[in-house]
């Protein structure tokens, strides 16, 4: 029993569930939310305790997860990545100030090693000796490197456009994986057929509720990091919803519980060739199927799985939606690498993307404070990066050709 738990309840209809290890999406096809129990936390869990936690991993927080308190954290190190300030960047965009969260160092190179740590603990505290999931790439090695090291069996379904970054990764922690012919939604079908035919702990996020509860530290860090100093915004990618609603839950966590005294806006960037959720937003309607166009393949997701939450989540927020072309995600790799030392992928980079595009158009006033996230490594995909900065110099080892090669690429040498 989980002290620091009440239930979980359904966003669409209302009905609440105990909140077993197993549990999935409502009967009604609604997700579940964890709902806490505040007042009990606050008597477990003060800024003076966490502050004199020796535990630098995202399960500092465990007084606001829903684990057991006999549960043993999994084996790698996931969180508490670095929020570097990036004051070159923040004068370029015309902010008061500019944070960068690097989740690329965690240990798969994805912010979704924070989902996967709590898949592995919740399929641990039901029994499971096999987890599955489908994904686009990250969360497929997230899962399939937290898996291994706690000795649990994976398998994954990819779309066959997934990198072969990520696809390496899998196959080197042993995973058992099925590249599917076809969009994510067709990944993500097949997955949910062989889940419910061998009975294999679910780690979708769109039907498993605690993964957002994962992913919800990464909030909780940068307000810890910033001595809970809100900021004025906080940008994240955007693909089936998950990230950003877990980013606000764990917010609003904060706030519950006294924390923080306010709440940011969120920044919800998204590919303009696969927008489902911000094109909801900005027409006010319900969200609609898209094709899957773009390079940003984290977030290239045409039907969203956690479409629910993250709408509710840039609409209490009173957050901003922005879309970016490929070209503009590029650019901006290049940019915060040049700027802040980040390499990030295309996907984990959107988030910098849309904060550029919106400065741009004046939509973020000078005085602002903004984060924004970088949701997986650049290393990820090798391939996108050098098609957008070019191959490298080469030549024997002669200086005259040097000099040549610095004066036909206009290099100046200080």
């Amino acid at each position: 029993m989980m002290k620091n738990v009440k239930h979980a309840k359904c966003v669409k209809c209302g009905k609440i569930y105990e909140a077993a290890p197993s549990i999935t999406s409502c009967a009604c096809g609604g997700i579940l939310d964890i709902i806490y129990d505040y007042e009990y936390i606050k008597t477990k869990l003060t800024k003076e305790t966490l502050a004199a936690r020796r535990d630098h991993t995202m399960w500092r927080y465990r007084e606001l997860l829903p684990v057991e308190e006999t549960t043993e954290a999994p084996p790698l190190r996931v969180g508490c990545s670095p929020l570097y300030e990036a004051k070159a960047l923040a004068s370029q965009l015309g902010l008061r100030q500019l944070y960068i969260k690097d989740d690329g160092i965690n240990p798969t190179a994805s912010l979704k090693d924070r989902a996967s740590s709590m898949a592995v603990a919740k399929a641990v505290e039901a029994g499971a000796k096999v987890i599955a999931c489908s994904s686009t790439g990250n969360a497929a090695s997230s899962l399939a490197g937290n898996a291994a090291a706690a000795g649990i069996k994976t398998y994954i379904f990819v779309p066959s456009r997934a990198p072969k970054g990520k696809v390496a990764q899998l196959m080197t922690f042993g995973a058992v994986v099925i590249s599917v012919q076809g969009s994510y939604e067709e990944t993500f079908a097949l997955s949910r057929q062989a889940i419910e035919k061998w009975g294999w702990y679910n780690r979708n996020a769109a039907v498993n509720p605690y993964l957002s509860e994962g992913k919800k530290t990464v909030g909780l860090e940068i307000m810890e990091q910033l001595n809970w100093e809100v900021p004025d915004y906080i940008a994240i990618s955007v693909g089936d919803g998950c990230t950003i609603a877990g980013l606000w839950k764990g917010l609003k966590d904060l706030y519950a519980i006294g924390f923080i005294d306010k709440l940011p806006r969120l920044i919800s960037a998204q590919a303009e060739g696969c927008c489902p959720i911000n094109r909801a937003i900005e027409t006010g309607g319900d969200w609609h199927p898209m094709e899957e166009n773009t390079l940003a393949d984290s977030i290239a997701v045409g039907v969203p799985r956690n479409a629910d939450k993250a709408l509710m989540a840039i609409r209490e927020s009173g957050g901003l939606t922005v879309n970016v072309s490929d070209s503009e995600i590029m650019a901006a790799q290049k940019l915060l690498g040049r700027t802040c030392g980040v390499f990030g992928e295309p996907a984990g980079v959107t988030g910098a993307a849309g904060l550029k595009k919106l400065c741009g158009q004046g939509k973020i006033p000078a005085g602002a404070t903004v984060v924004s996230v970088v949701t997986g490594n650049g290393l990820k995909d090798v391939a996108n990066a050098i098609a957008s900065c070019g191959e490298p110099i080469s030549i024997p080892s002669d200086m005259g050709l040097l000099l040549e090669a610095f004066s036909s690429r206009s290099i100046i040498v200080e």
